[in-house]
């Protein structure tokens, strides 16, 4: 004889569905200051190069600045990115660990590409053109990735939009693209951080 009622059947779904709801916020809220920690060291650490360029600012310690701000960003990016499929085993969890070990791997191998060009004589402005459009362009890619990996149509406009900046940046010289950068990666990041916040309210669990 079958005991099961319909209030079990709907205590198993609300079960089923607060679960989800839960996973759902354990992924979005680390995406949240994913984002914040980029909107931060892009508006900070351009503006910082920016007013350097200007002779507003020491040079190097704009450099410092700059440089303290992106590697913290691409440490956090590498954790939170192979920590969102934390407890997920199988091709998810491999998806994750490839994903967040590729901000390092990629960060290294262009400032690679931009040392080597300019140890055989790659002059100090194009230098100053080519890494922030390297990074913007870096950025963009691998949240298309993303995108591509975990459905999220966020990430897929965010990285389309990083790669218009990183393509248009260099034709307005060195001084205006830093300045671009400052400004696009303050309104990109931050746009992303509070479109996923927004969406938390839509998967609180239900009480």
């Amino acid at each position: 004889m079958n005991e099961n009622t319909p209030g079990d059947a709907r205590e198993m779904l609300d079960l089923i569905d607060g679960q989800q709801r839960r996973v759902s916020r354990e992924y979005r809220i680390p995406v949240v200051w994913l984002y914040t920690v980029w909107a931060v060291a892009w508006l900070v650490g351009f503006l910082a190069l920016y007013l350097a360029q200007l002779s507003v600012f020491d040079p190097v310690a704009g450099g410092v600045v700059f440089g303290a701000l992106i590697a913290g960003s691409i440490v956090a990016s590498a954790v939170i990115g192979s920590r969102i499929g934390r407890g997920v085993r199988g091709d998810s969890q491999f998806a994750g660990a490839v994903y967040g070990v590729s901000w390092t791997v990629c960060s290294v191998a262009f400032a690679l590409l931009g040392i080597g060009m300019i140890a055989q004589g790659l002059a100090g402005d194009f230098a100053g053109l080519y890494f922030p459009s390297a990074y913007a362009l870096m950025c963009g890619t691998l949240y298309l990735a993303g995108a591509a990996l975990w459905h999220d149509r966020l990430q897929l406009v965010l990285g389309l939009a990083l790669l218009a900046v990183g393509a248009a940046a260099p034709f307005l010289g060195l001084g205006p693209n830093l300045l671009l950068m400052a400004v696009a990666g303050g309104v990109i990041f931050g746009a992303g951080a509070t479109v996923t916040l927004r969406t938390l309210g839509s998967v609180s669990p239900r009480r």
